[in-house]
């Protein structure tokens, strides 16, 4: 089953009391088993952006958001913690609760894969799985025996041609081989239709590339997968064999509609699932269980399918993948502290276009913050705020008559609000926070032309005010227009302007209309103040700066010596290099990521002797290349004379743990 329910007109004059199609829109939902990154926090703000722009717009929109608890993986880490599997799920969920409240992400709903309500979606979709057959009256859920390959870091049955090398390419890390009995999918009695439904465009998978991607997963040839596992204990008891969990993916995917009443309220359901436009976004390393796995499910209970899927890129990190182990994984909170909520979320959104892949060059956020937002922006709002106040007691302006450069200037107001509208129904929160910094810019070069300051010194009030009211107006469309990833501070400025009720004013859905500013005019201080690079804090800065050279000979600073990223590591194999005496290869282990490294210490250790010793690893540096061999690191050694030996630990301790 499939909908064809488009968005309304993106003209934002359109007639709002019009009936407006609801808009549903999801992030993936998180796994629990570290903190929040500033990944999770880019699809969620976008989420969020999007959301607060549609309803601006007139269209009814949810948000839905939330953990996902279950699996062998959970279980193994709450082990060893130490504590009970639903415990750690409490503690790690709330982690993202917090963050996201931080971040001023207002979701509708935040579902856990634990929660009774969704625990009980699970069990109903499940028993009309079993129950149903496909065309030729062979069941979509059949019994049988698995012998393969599972990564416990995807919590995902592998095949032989998805390895790297033998490992699995996302955690590099050799999967488990399994035997055991499983319940079935027939995902192959779907896949045409599936591919159909992309092929026409039903189930739309944003940008194109992705889509290409996704079609070429059928002519590799799709196997059915299985629903259940026999030996993992944290997961959901499937209704027709208690003995089995739900295997995860099955156990996940349905929060999109366990969420919105599948199962216990039809209205709901009906609302936002099968007459709304649901919008799914995620990162790329889903997209096959979102794009072919999920539809199928779907289809094989009766159910319509998603309408869009929105895949966005991966961030790097001055130009390295985020990793734990590599401690460069961002903390949003960290951002918050130092550039404020709104600033956090503009600046996150606006590095690059949703969809592509991007490297956060953090250091450079400060350059930004002070153009876009306490230059641009800010400066505007204290340039015409204080010459109203100044001028005209803070009153509203009486205005003269008009001139073209005045028209322009409105006429490009109404420009970037169509812009705006146009970018959120493609999807593009980048061109439609773009229309409205565009705005803003145009207002200044506006002011910098029409020179009010020199119009005050003239005492041509008449000119000044049709200036000043111009000014103000294009501010107030610039401040609806940002007000999706400056809810705080776009309210702020609305209140500025004189309205005393700015969430009225957003409320309105409509950008048309002119001459809409209150007064009186007061601005009790800046904005967005600017910042000073020297403000950030030591860890802030080593964190946020691309690694630089030593200076001096011997003598180093603390934050310098805070760039090198030091952390300890497991050795898992060492072997000999053919025609290297000096040279051995080390596969390493720092927490869930596996590594290389090439070390010189072959004339003081045997490989043998290496093995599940914790040794410590420069873990930052760029990779090398030593006799054609990859090196992902350097490890730590302290010679005396012809004596060498490795840095290593006085006790147990966890591989991938900071040094400093």
């Amino acid at each position: 089953m499939s909908r064809s329910a488009p968005l309304p007109s993106s003209d934002p004059s359109a007639d709002s009391g019009a009936p407006q199609t609801p808009v549903y829109i999801t992030t993936p939902i998180y796994y629990v088993n570290d903190k929040p990154h500033i990944g999770h926090a880019y699809t969620t703000i976008v989420a969020d952006y999007l959301t607060r722009a549609h309803r601006l717009l007139g269209r009814p929109a949810f948000f839905l958001t939330g953990t996902d608890e279950h699996g062998a993986r959970i279980a193994q880490v709450a082990r060893e913690h130490g504590i009970k599997p639903q415990e750690w799920c409490d503690r790690h969920s709330e982690h993202f609760r917090a963050a996201w409240k931080r971040l001023d992400v207002a979701y509708d709903q935040f579902i856990r894969t634990t929660d009774k309500r969704h625990v009980d979606g699970v069990r109903r979709m499940l028993e009309r799985m079993h129950a149903a057959t496909v065309p030729d009256g062979k069941p979509v859920i059949y019994e049988g025996i698995y012998t393969g390959l599972y990564c416990l870091g995807c919590e995902k049955f592998i095949t032989e041609k998805e390895l790297v090398d033998g490992l699995c390419p996302s955690h590099l890390t050799a999967p488990q081989k399994l035997t055991e009995k499983n319940y079935f999918f027939r995902l192959s009695a779907f896949l045409p239709q599936v591919e159909r439904l992309i092929n026409e465009n039903s189930i739309r998978i944003l940008p194109e590339e992705r889509r290409r991607e996704v079609l070429g997963l059928f002519k590799q040839g799709l196997e059915d997968f299985s629903i259940s596992r026999e030996k993992v204990d944290w997961g959901i008891p499937l209704p027709f064999d208690p003995s089995q969990n739900a295997y995860v993916w099955v156990d996940a995917l349905p929060n999109y509609i366990t969420a919105v009443g599948y199962g216990d309220d039809p209205e709901s359901f009906a609302r936002w699932w099968t007459q709304g436009t649901v919008i799914h976004l995620m990162a790329k390393d889903i997209l096959k269980f979102h794009a072919v796995y999920w539809p199928a499910m779907l289809l094989s209970i009766g159910e319509a399918v998603p309408d869009q899927i929105f895949i966005h890129g991966y961030f790097t990190v001055n130009g390295q993948k985020m990793s734990k182990s590599l401690q460069n994984a961002i903390d949003p909170n960290l951002l918050v502290d130092r550039f404020g909520t709104d600033g956090t979320r503009y600046l996150l959104l606006t590095q690059f276009p949703f969809g592509q892949d991007g490297d956060v060059k953090a250091d450079l956020f400060i350059r930004q913050f002070n153009a876009d937002l306490a230059n641009d922006l800010g400066n505007l709002v204290s340039r015409a705020v204080t010459l109203i106040e100044r001028h005209f007691e803070g009153r509203r302006p009486p205005g003269g008559a008009s001139q073209p450069i005045d028209n322009e200037q409105r006429q490009q107001a109404e420009s970037c609000g169509k812009r705006f509208a146009a970018a959120i129904e493609s999807l593009a929160p980048h061109d439609a926070i773009g229309a409205g910094i565009d705005l803003v810019r145009a207002a200044n070069r506006y002011l910098e032309k029409t020179q009010p300051w020199s119009l005050a010194k003239e005492n041509d009030l008449a000119r000044l005010g049709t200036v000043l009211n111009t000014a103000v107006e294009s501010i107030r469309v610039a401040a609806i227009i940002l007000s999706p990833i400056l809810p705080s501070k776009s309210r702020l400025i609305l209140a500025t302007l004189g309205f005393t009720d700015p969430e009225a004013e957003l409320n309105r859905q409509g950008l048309s209309g002119w001459d809409r500013c209150p007064g009186p005019f007061h601005l009790e201080a800046p904005i967005f103040p600017r910042m000073d690079k020297v403000a950030l804090p030591s860890m802030e800065k080593a964190l946020m700066s691309e690694p630089t050279a030593v200076a001096g000979e011997n003598v180093i600073t603390v934050d310098q010596f805070r760039q090198t990223q030091l952390c300890t590591a497991e050795v898992i194999s060492a072997e000999k290099i053919a025609g290297a005496d000096r040279l051995l290869k080390l596969q390493i282990a720092l927490g869930e990521e596996r590594r290389q490294i090439v070390a010189g210490i072959a004339q003081h250790y045997k490989p043998e002797d290496l093995v599940g010793r914790t040794i410590v690893v420069v873990a930052n540096l760029q990779p090398a290349t030593i006799r054609g061999i990859a090196s992902q690191g350097m490890l730590l050694a302290a010679s005396n004379g012809p004596t060498l030996r490795l840095i290593t630990t006085d006790g147990p301790i966890d591989s991938g743990s900071s040094i400093g």
